[in-house]
């Protein structure tokens, strides 16, 4: 451990003198409160702000000491008090609202009884205060109080100002807190709803149809993955948690609604890593009439999109301290060109023999079973050596049939299918393919992972008969796409883990909880 992470990691002294600090500053709060209490209603709700922070601090940017004095603008800002100074028979406090701060300016004469009252405030506290802008002598704008309340008492103190909330941990378990001492935190989170906003309105001037599928599905399919399991007590019967919307999506198109999509939670049950977490979004959409090439073009003009919301105009990303070239077009490379251009020596004779593809995944350190294919094997050869070197964003097409039990088998070579995988940043973000409509096939297919799963593969698929019924009735050439939408905030946003960019990641439980 480095002299640094020494000096930062408290020790058993400093922890309880600690806990003992917040467990006494918490009884004197508490004590505050029952006084409050005692004099009245202590969490009042009547009180109704005219103006926010931010907009008053932009509206104002040029407005001189004079111009506010003579336009008396007066205002009813509300937040939670961040700092307090007292200097006698006046004091200043600073406020935040979801939009910004400001600088609240209160004097003893113009607040009879209240003014003694807010000395024993505390920062953490939620008050609002009525009064007129006005610049201070150091041209700060800030509101002149002429009615102050206490709307909110904070029982528990904040992390100090100068450290913050710097363990890791504690950021993920009380985001609450992390969102209030952290404006970093706050602008990942607000820029990510910006993103999914747009993603809709991308998708929905496409003429796409937003729609909601089962989240508790009986048959968990979609996707090769771990599923959670539950029990669904009026039906008496198990059901899974999703893993994907894909076959219910799918018997939509069936159904005649063409161009659909979805932006919701997938549940895998499955490690947790920088990368991944058992509950996460995606975006899932099928478009009639189209092929797995219309959706790379589609990816291409989601992602520049997006880009867009966070740097209008730009194509080059900075990324965890890397340059990223997002100009169009994106580069497309099969799977097998790439294993051949990270691979030298490997024989392009011999990427379908499975004994000199085991050879292979063995020389390099690739994990394999002894039941995978060619297709399966050269998807491990991928993964060890290809897939981290995928900086810029690249298509990667033509995958293997065998990992690819949904897709439509490529016409002039049924070992591949017309699926291709979106890498960004040295990791997988999309995965799109053209879809597989013959019932038979697809039924085949079905079968293959049913066999797989008796023999120990907990992440096949069930087979899944309702699915091949909606396909016997007739599906379009259709194309599906789907994108993760976490691992695209943690680029946009220059986010090392996808805990970053959500708001409720999963933990494992409080010591003594």
């Amino acid at each position: 451990m480095s002299e640094e992470k020494q000096e930062q990691t408290p020790t058993l002294r400093e922890t309880l003198e600690q806990a003992y600090d917040e467990n006494h500053l918490i009884a004197e709060r508490r004590a505050k409160l029952a006084a409050i209490r005692a004099q009245g209603v202590a969490f009042p709700n009547d009180f109704r702000r005219t103006h926010h922070a931010g907009e008053l601090q932009s509206a104002h940017t040029q407005s001189t000491a004079e111009h506010l004095e003579q336009a008396g603008i007066a205002v009813k800002v509300a937040g939670r008090m961040m700092a307090k100074r007292i200097m006698g028979k006046a004091s200043f406090a600073q406020i935040a609202d979801p939009s910004g701060r400001i600088q609240l300016f209160l004097q003893a004469a113009a607040l009879p009884g209240v003014y003694d009252e807010f000395k024993g405030w505390d920062v953490g506290d939620t008050v609002a205060a009525e009064g007129t802008l006005f610049r201070t002598r150091t041209g700060e704008l800030s509101v002149k109080v002429g009615a102050l309340r206490l709307l909110a008492k904070s029982l528990r103190p904040l992390p100090d100002k100068w450290h913050g909330l710097a363990d890791v941990d504690t950021r993920y378990r009380q985001r609450y807190v992390d969102l209030i001492v952290n404006e970093d935190s706050r602008r990942v989170f607000e820029a990510r709803t910006r993103l999914v906003r747009r993603l809709r309105t991308e998708l929905d001037q496409r003429g796409f149809m937003e729609v909601e599928t089962p989240m508790m599905q009986p048959i968990p399919g979609g996707a090769t993955a771990r599923p959670f399991v539950t029990h669904h007590n009026a039906l008496d019967m198990q059901m899974y948690l999703r893993i994907a919307p894909e076959l219910y999506l799918k018997r939509l198109v069936v159904g005649g609604f063409e161009k659909v999509y979805e932006i919701n939670r997938n549940f895998r049950n499955e490690g947790l890593s920088t990368r991944h977490n058992p509950e996460f979004t995606m975006m899932e959409l099928y478009w009639a009439y189209a092929d797995y090439r219309d959706l790379m073009d589609l990816t291409e003009e989601l992602v520049i999109a997006l880009v867009d919301v966070v740097q209008p105009g730009a194509r080059t990303l900075s990324y965890q301290g890397r340059e990223y070239n997002l100009a169009r077009p994106f580069r497309r490379v099969t799977m097998q060109e790439a294993i051949l251009q990270n691979n030298p020596g490997i024989d392009a004779a011999r990427l379908r023999d499975v004994d000199y593809l085991r050879q292979w995944c063995a020389r390099i350190g690739a994990k394999f079973d002894t039941r995978d294919g060619a297709g399966k094997l050269q998807v491990a050869i991928f993964d060890h050596t290809v897939e981290h070197t995928l900086h810029d964003p690249t298509f990667i097409h033509a995958y293997p049939a065998e990992v690819s039990p949904l897709s439509r088998a490529c016409d002039a070579d049924p070992f591949l299918t017309d699926r291709f995988e979106f890498f960004l940043a040295g990791r997988e973000l999309a995965n799109g393919f053209s879809e597989l409509n013959d019932p038979e096939d697809q039924a085949a297919r079905f079968q293959a992972q049913v066999a797989l799963k008796d023999a120990g593969d907990d992440e096949a698929m069930f087979y899944d008969a309702d699915y091949i019924r909606a396909l016997e009735y007739g599906m379009p050439p259709t194309a599906g796409l789907g994108i993760g939408v976490d691992r695209l905030v943690m680029f946009l946003t220059d986010q090392a883990a996808i805990r970053d960019v959500l708001l409720f990641p999963q933990v494992r439980p409080e010591s003594g909880a």
